[in-house]
């Protein structure tokens, strides 16, 4: 399961543009590659994959079209844990692989499912060195989970953390898996910048249809953006079309 309905405040004014989800790295939508990052694990098709959906859900629906199983939230979004409550009846019994549609997350996953024993939360996560989510490790968006525990979740606003991972680590049941790649979570402009850059080596981005007539220095320039003549953009994302530009400023500095 992808999640994929959060608001993407802090992302703002891109998210009003198009959910978080499709906002690109190297081009491709963030929920696309999260599902790739599923499909060697878990197969394809509406069967095999689902999708939470709630901020521009219409939006995420026609691009998702009939690849996966969409769960549409409304009238709020049900949380990380409530979601998978609403998804009981199509887990149908069933282990779940989920992961965030936010998350960039370039390496082997192998390491999170090699060896899980089906009856603890097993969690990726990297060593931050210093307190974090699960002492010093700090969850970096994807985990495996029990159908013995999914299905005691209901489809009522809550996060996994407070009604599972919590109690599921007291009792030793919940491992944390270090994870060797790369893992930013894109819900910042500068942290969605550098997805962007580490997907291309460093380089600027531009989508298809994008047009640049000026100079751009480590950038993210959506499909069908434009980049004026006299402009000079660094480390900025910039989105809409030539009659309505949107610049957010993406600099860690």
């Amino acid at each position: 399961m992808v999640l994929a309905a959060g608001l993407g405040t802090r992302l703002r004014p891109l998210t009003q543009l198009r959910p978080k989800a499709l906002c690109p790295v190297a081009g491709v939508p963030l929920v696309d590659h999260a599902l790739a990052r599923l499909t060697s694990y878990t197969g394809t098709g509406p069967a095999h994959l689902a999708v939470n959906a709630h901020h521009h859900a219409a939006r995420l629906a026609d691009h998702l079209a009939d690849r996966v199983h969409l769960s549409v939230e409304e009238p709020e979004e049900l949380g990380t844990a409530g979601a998978l409550g609403a998804l009981r009846q199509w887990i149908a019994g069933r282990d779940v692989f989920v992961t965030n549609a936010d998350a960039w997350l370039r390496g082997d996953l192998d390491v999170l499912v090699d060896g899980w024993d089906r009856s603890s939360c097993r969690l990726l996560g990297i060593d931050s060195g210093r307190p974090a989510d699960f002492g010093t490790m700090r969850y970096v968006g994807a985990c495996l989970l029990p159908w013995a525990m999914v299905r005691q979740l209901t489809d009522e606003p809550s996060g996994l953390y407070e009604v599972l991972w919590r109690q599921a680590e007291c009792e030793g049941r919940l491992e944390v898996v270090p994870f060797a790649g790369t893992a930013i979570d894109c819900g910042t402009p500068a942290d969605y910048l550098t997805a962007n850059l580490d997907a291309s080596g460093g380089r600027s981005v531009v989508g298809e249809g994008a047009v640049v007539e000026g100079r751009i220095e480590r950038c993210v320039v959506w499909d069908g953006a434009w980049v004026g003549r006299d402009e000079r953009l660094v480390e900025v994302v910039r989105a809409g079309d030539r009659h309505h530009t949107v610049t957010v400023a993406a600099g860690r500095s």
